[in-house]
């Protein structure tokens, strides 16, 4: 009788050890590591990004009058007032004082220069639009350029949340009125 009351007893010692163990993580069904959507992803943004060139060219062909020149970040850039005389740029940390003016590729404006009020713009030490942000420091005192800028350089794939939308290259007329360096 002594027998069945110790393997009852060894029984449930085993039955709670093995309950107590951690479950065991369960592995995925798939295991596709995502190179998928990314290579698509990938095309989606080539072929969206050749198609906002091939529209700024159009651009850029309709009016050979106007001599843009293509920077070394992707986007044109034309010079409406030159300054000939100052040599000197916006570096890191200038204070600089624009004002600008948005269109969308068909000319319609987005955002007047009133609609946007003089900025102040400590370069390279604030958040603002990555065209923007290199296109200034390219600038003179007192000078004035139109920019052209693919989406990826404007407002990318998400627009501002207001008048920009997804996706969309913009034209941005800047005039940098002055700058000067850092206060300390």
């Amino acid at each position: 009788m002594k027998y069945p009351i110790y393997i009852l007893v060894i029984f449930f010692a085993l039955l709670s050890c093995t309950s107590c163990k951690e479950p065991q993580a369960r592995n995925p069904i798939s295991k596709s590591s995502g190179t998928a959507f990314m290579n698509e992803s990938v095309e989606r943004n080539k072929l969206l990004i050749k198609n906002e060139e091939r529209k700024i060219d159009s651009i850029i062909k309709s009016n050979p009058k106007i001599k843009y020149l293509a920077s070394q970040k992707g986007y044109w850039y034309h010079y409406e007032i030159k300054n000939e005389t100052d040599s000197i740029h916006p570096k890191k940390g200038d204070v600089a004082f624009f004002d600008y003016e948005i269109k969308d590729l068909n000319g319609s404006v987005i955002y007047t220069q009133a609609d946007l009020k003089p900025q102040t713009y400590l370069v390279d030490r604030q958040n603002i639009m990555m065209g923007l942000r290199h296109g200034i420091k390219l600038m003179k005192k007192s000078e004035k350029v139109t920019f052209l800028f693919p989406s990826h350089m404007a407002y990318g794939y998400h627009g501002d949340n207001d008048r920009i939308g997804t996706n969309e290259p913009l034209i941005c007329t800047v005039t940098l009125t002055n700058f000067e360096p850092e206060k300390k």
